[in-house]
């Protein structure tokens, strides 16, 4: 049921279709895909979005969290206590998400695979369950951290047996920096690459930005709109994407590595990001932020060197830097939006 959700929810791009815009759609990484490219030959576009899809489908295989992949592969010898030799592109991912998560203080955290699967989220269906408490308060009080992984000579291994790596807070923004790679080697200097909420833009739609929607978290359509200039990318974590409920309390799939709980009193962040590597500090980033809760999300911003970020509390209040209050536009004029 879940994907019926995303697929409806997903951040979507609204672009003003200046210029003769080629597009494409696809399903990878759990979730709807969709790629944009203005301004070139349909022929060439259509190479270009192939190209750019293959290589999704090939991050997937290769890091998917549950099924078989060398990630799956890799944390079967962690828990076997065991070292396992990886792909140098595994190797730099790992030690990319490790820093990452140095930077945020441990609020972004991949090594907490375990959690996740225990609250059922390693799955495509999963039933509105809550985990054993006993393994729970077990698998927190064993504390896995990037920092416990050591690598050597393309060989992983865990001082700690319970590190399990889910990299789905790292993967989708990474594929963002490797399809602008592709394209911009193929000639597209226009396009725009959505994947499920993950947003990057390359160049102009025509002779305007790419323009772009942010998700409302409790209806359908848009909260907000802003262009993208070239290089930028957005991204979101929701609650409104991987959940279930039981009663009225709503669980979602973005676990507080320090409780053990799925995070709650959010209903969603947004960042802004630009420069080298803006596709995965777009997904990393927006971790820390929204596990930090309204009280710490600025600090937590500051400490991923964001200055556009906005967090969306439980009444619906919108928490906004001014730096992104100046590029946005509120759809909703009703909403309590409060600048920091």
């Amino acid at each position: 049921m879940w994907r019926i959700v995303l697929l409806a929810l997903s951040l979507t791009a609204c672009a003003e279709k200046a210029a003769p815009v080629y597009q494409e759609q696809g399903y990878v990484f759990g979730t709807l895909v969709e790629i944009s490219i203005a301004g070139a030959a349909d022929a060439d576009a259509k190479l270009a979005v192939a190209a750019v899809l293959q290589e999704f489908q090939r991050l997937h295989t290769m890091l998917h969290a549950w099924q078989p992949s060398e990630l799956s592969e890799l944390n079967a010898a962690l828990a076997r206590g065991e070292s396992a030799a990886v792909s140098n592109e595994l190797v730099n991912i790992v030690q990319d998400a490790a820093q990452f998560s140095k930077q945020s203080h441990g609020m972004f955290n991949p090594a907490i695979g375990g959690l996740i699967g225990l609250w059922g989220f390693h799955a495509d269906d999963f039933k509105p369950v809550q985990p054993d408490q006993n393994e729970l308060a077990k698998l927190v009080a064993a504390n896995p951290q990037m920092s416990d992984l050591t690598i050597d000579h393309g060989r992983i291994e865990s001082k700690n047996p319970a590190v399990q790596l889910d990299l789905g807070g790292y993967a989708k923004g990474y594929a963002l920096d490797r399809a602008a790679k592709i394209l911009r080697e193929r000639g597209i200097k226009n396009a725009l690459i959505n994947i499920g909420g993950n947003i990057m833009a390359l160049g102009y739609n025509g002779k305007r930005n790419w323009r772009v929607g942010i998700q409302h978290p409790r209806k359908a359509g848009a909260l907000a709109s802003l262009e993208l200039h070239d290089g930028e990318a957005i991204g979101t974590s929701g609650d409104y994407q991987r959940y279930f409920m039981l009663g009225a309390i709503r669980y979602c799939h973005l676990i507080n590595p320090r409780t053990g709980y799925p995070m709650q009193a959010v209903q969603a962040v947004t960042i802004l990001t630009t420069g080298k590597n803006a596709g995965t500090l777009s997904d990393a980033a927006s971790k820390p932020v929204f596990m930090s809760g309204v009280k710490g999300w600025r600090n937590a911003a500051k400490l991923m060197n964001l200055e556009s970020a906005m967090l969306i509390d439980e009444q619906g209040r919108v928490h906004i830097t001014d730096e992104l209050a100046a590029r946005l536009e509120f759809l909703d004029k009703n909403n309590t939006v409060l600048a920091e």
